[in-house]
């Protein structure tokens, strides 16, 4: 809104009291996640262009959208309409008349919302929570990332089934689009470093040489047997990048050659490959080592109650002395931490799920979600850096409740310093609420709890007939009559 522009010099008076009303709710901290953020988020990102759609003088700017955004996010099922009366609320608080009660300006506002900035702030947020944890989390001073894939569905629209085609052997209108995507996480802090999105007929492999720019040297990467190919191995260690991965099972595993290097532990010489992997270009396939030389390792895993199962580890840690074949299957057991990593978000956070009806909106939807996932962990890698508690026994589920309540104390502190003690409240809780030492705990991936009883959708919702029943659905035919 510009009030001093020539052609409307009689609207001024009128707009005038509009604008200031604008302006002293744009500084306001609307939501109240903003007072237990600010010093995660940088304010720079959050400022308005000096030119483009976010240059002007709105009532959701930038910095309202984003941490009104980020409150939807922390609050699973929260609507846009809620996100609304929040600044409706506000508008009486500063004794100012109710503005348009339809959600449209605010969706508006989150579609000005760029990309661009919320993966900045994603990236600058893991990188300030690493500053902040212990060094004593680092394995032998090095840190430790690990990568994985997996998939989020979204509303069926045209727009989301072009951009993300569900699977061909569903019918048309009876399927979801699918987002597959691909993570790189610390195991340091547990936040989620970079992501890379593609369609569900995207591969794995392809989307993650998209991220191997955020590898640096002296890193040592967690991966399961999709990315054991030669390809990945040879460029990690043209690039001085250390890796601990499971070999794949296409290809054979023989301890009776290669050199000694303990029990089911040898060196293994690997040639390159006559044809070249699709997921790397010809220029570095080229550059590649015609072979490599790499240590496997064969590991036993037992446990009561548990059936025995053998893990055949490929890894670029070639000194046995520095790096015993014990202490590398221990640091690879921990890349099912990446499993967990992705429940926190799409479990505890709802993303399994996206709920925008455009592809641009479903993007920064599934970005805001890591976002929300990132400043959780950043709060309990402080919790950690504090009170010297274990952070994987630190519940993800209850920092989301814990922040959720404590940061609307924080927004009503009176003064800093009251802020300040709730703050160090907040942490303590945190650091006294331990998930429980379960090892070895048995959790079969089964559901007890009965889906309702409806039949499955096999055509097109306005071609569907429903099918007669008396007291349940049947999926086929009914029953024959004896």
């Amino acid at each position: 809104m510009n009030t001093k522009t020539a052609f409307f010099p009689a609207w001024r008076a009128r707009l005038a009291p509009l604008q200031a009303a604008v302006q002293e709710i744009q500084a306001q901290p609307l939501p109240y996640l903003h007072h237990l953020f600010a010093s995660w988020v940088p304010e720079a990102a959050l400022q308005q262009d000096k030119q483009g759609p976010n240059s002007r003088h709105r009532l959701f700017p930038i910095r309202l959208t984003f941490w009104a955004f980020l409150g939807q996010i922390l609050n699973p099922g929260t609507s846009c309409r809620e996100a609304l009366r929040q600044v409706l609320a506000l508008f009486c608080l500063c004794q100012q008349g109710p503005s348009d009660e339809q959600s449209s300006g605010y969706c508006q506002a989150r579609k000005r919302l760029p990309l661009g900035r919320l993966q900045q702030i994603l990236g600058q947020v893991a990188q300030n929570a690493r500053r902040r944890c212990p060094k004593a989390r680092l394995w032998h001073g090095r840190e430790v990332k690990v990568v994985d894939g997996s998939t989020v569905t979204m509303p069926d629209t045209a727009k989301n089934q072009k951009a993300f085609p569900q699977q061909r052997a569903q019918k048309p209108g009876c399927g979801f689009p699918i987002m597959r995507f691909v993570g790189l996480f610390s195991i340091t802090t547990g936040c989620l470093l970079t992501a890379v999105t593609g369609n569900y007929y995207c591969a794995e492999l392809g989307l993650f040489r998209r991220l191997w720019h955020y590898l640096k040297r002296g890193d040592i990467l967690l991966a399961d047997r999709h990315f054991s190919d030669y390809g990945t191995l040879a460029w990690l260690w043209r690039q001085c990048v250390d890796c601990v991965i499971r070999m794949n099972q296409a290809r054979p595993a023989d301890f009776r050659r290669g050199a000694y290097l303990g029990p089911e532990d040898r060196l293994v010489t690997w040639q390159k490959p006559v044809q070249r992997t699709r997921t790397i270009g010809r220029r570095l396939w080229a550059l590649l080592a015609p072979e490599l030389t790499l240590r496997m390792i064969r590991v036993r895993c037992s446990a009561k109650g548990f059936r025995t199962r053998e893990l055949v580890l490929i890894t670029t840690l070639l000194d046995p002395e520095k790096y015993p074949a014990l202490e590398i299957a221990q640091l690879y057991l921990q890349r099912w931490n990446v499993e967990l990593f992705f429940r926190d978000i799409k479990t505890m956070l709802k993303m399994e799920q996206l709920r925008c009806q455009s592809p641009a909106m479903v993007k920064k939807e599934f970005f805001m979600h890591l976002l929300g996932y990132n400043l959780i962990r950043a709060v309990m890698v402080e919790t950690v850096r504090q009170h010297e508690v274990p952070l994987e026994r630190l519940s993800f589920k209850g920092s989301v409740d814990s922040v959720r309540q404590y940061s609307i104390a924080i927004s009503k502190a009176k003064t800093k310093t009251r802020a300040a003690a709730l703050v160090k409240e907040l942490l303590r809780v945190l650091a006294s609420d331990l998930v429980p030492l379960r090892p070895n705990r048995k959790e079969p991936r089964a559901i007890k709890r009965r889906p309702k009883p409806f039949p499955l959708l096999t055509k097109p919702r306005q071609h569907y007939k429903e099918i007669p029943h008396r007291s349940r659905y049947r999926k086929s035919k009914p029953a024959k009559k004896p």
